[in-house]
């Protein structure tokens, strides 16, 4: 395994250069403060409408969410969850706890929630989506491939690299979401109370395993969460990019991909089968924070086992593949 280092040390000399990853990160310094201050906005809304009590604001939320549960107009999916959230929130109330406290901590543990389904996966799929299929397209993998290494210690050193990168952009999204939304809503936040534990059974909750953790141990779970998610995606894509030639064709193949099970995972109730995409399972979050699955029956163990299998066959096919395949003519 000598030969290795110097290889995955050229991958990453070879990402550097395409600027990819700075790319990634122009993208979240571009779009965080964005998200910033329409989150700044919204928090002074509510402020001006409630005042400085936050009770207020969520009885109302709890009454307009009750209030929707008698109209023939909303669909049975819609007041199930509404149902769900309702009980939710009461729990929040009955232990005086503020679930959307406004602070940088608060805002980041929201936006990488909403993000793990499409915004973090994209971000990763721009580098694994020509790991290899842009060396086919120069034309520099033939060179590659002349040296005097096994073609699966080649492969590897590119994989090592993807996960590698993948890891720095779950840390910079984080870091960087954190960092800007503090300047608007401050640092604090980390010691705050966050419930989890919650057990969805029918269109009720199961509130008998819900613990409060402090936001900063939340944050490590979902950060475990969003990185395995990472993993999953850029395997795929990695799988793609060696078995598709052209660069551009591999990216689209992953975009439509993740963006339709973004669209399915909020229709694919009436499918039983559909929980077995991995596009489905993406929202691993979810579970943390106790919201109703895209699917009955799915939990945070089922999807964890679907996502590692799917990323497994991903690089099972991407070795086979590359080590047969004839890549030189």
């Amino acid at each position: 395994m000598s030969n290795l280092v110097p290889l995955i040390q050229n991958e990453c000399i070879k990402i550097i250069k395409r600027k990819r990853f700075f790319v990634v990160l122009l993208v979240l310094l571009a779009l965080v403060p964005m998200f910033t201050y329409a989150q700044m906005k919204s928090a002074e809304r509510s402020q001006e409408k409630f005042g400085s009590d936050w009770r207020l604001e969520l009885q109302q939320r709890i009454t307009d969410n009750e209030t929707s549960l008698s109209s023939d107009r909303v669909p049975d999916e819609w007041k199930r969850y509404r149902q769900i959230f309702i009980q939710q929130m009461q729990y929040y109330l009955e232990h005086d706890v503020n679930p959307n406290e406004p602070n940088g901590v608060t805002f980041t543990r929201e936006f990488m929630n909403n993000a793990i389904s499409l915004f973090i996966p994209l971000l990763i799929m721009a580098i694994a989506s020509d790991i290899v299929s842009g060396e086919r397209t120069t034309g520099t993998i033939k060179m590659l491939l002349t040296r005097p290494v096994k073609r699966w210690k080649v492969l590897l050193s590119k994989l090592i690299t993807l996960i590698m990168f993948t890891s720095l952009i779950v840390v910079s999204a984080y870091v960087i979401a954190y960092l800007v939304s503090g300047v608007a809503f401050g640092y604090k936040g980390f010691n705050i109370p966050v419930f989890t534990g919650f057990e969805i059974v029918g269109s009720d909750v199961d509130l008998s395993g819900v613990h409060a953790v402090p936001q900063w141990k939340y944050l490590l779970m979902q950060g475990g969460l969003v990185w395995f998610v990472g993993i999953c995606v850029g395997m795929l894509a990695f799988m793609v990019s060696v078995l598709v030639r052209s660069t551009a064709a591999s990216i689209v193949i992953m975009m439509a991909a993740l963006i339709a099970g973004n669209i399915l995972t909020n229709m694919a109730s009436a499918w039983s089968s559909a929980k077995y995409l991995f596009m489905v399972n993406l929202n691993l979050t979810g579970y943390l924070a106790g919201n109703l699955p895209p699917i009955e029956g799915m939990t945070l163990n089922f999807s964890l086992a679907i996502l590692a299998l799917w990323a497994a066959c991903a690089v099972i096919i991407s070795f086979s593949v590359f080590t047969k395949r004839d890549i030189l003519n």
